[in-house]
């Protein structure tokens, strides 16, 4: 855990990165029980989920930037 920072730390981490508290109970249980491929695991899961929805407001806003875009060509 000392190379991680504090268990508080590591909490608060996964708190700011956006995770759920049964997230946050599996990753702490996994840093507890040493199992490092497990606790990355989860963090991949985690980090493609949010990822995935970057992917999809990006997809909104260029729909809204098309419809701007045919708005403002109208005369």
């Amino acid at each position: 855990m000392a190379s991680y920072g504090s268990k508080e730390a590591v909490i608060q981490n996964l708190r700011d990165a956006g995770c759920s508290q049964d997230t946050i109970e599996c990753c702490m249980a996994s840093l507890d029980c040493g199992e490092k491929a497990e606790l990355l695991k989860q963090l991949e899961h985690h980090r493609k989920s949010l990822l995935h929805k970057v992917h999809e407001e990006e997809k909104r806003i260029d729909c809204l930037d098309y419809l701007v875009y045919q708005i403002s060509r109208c005369r």
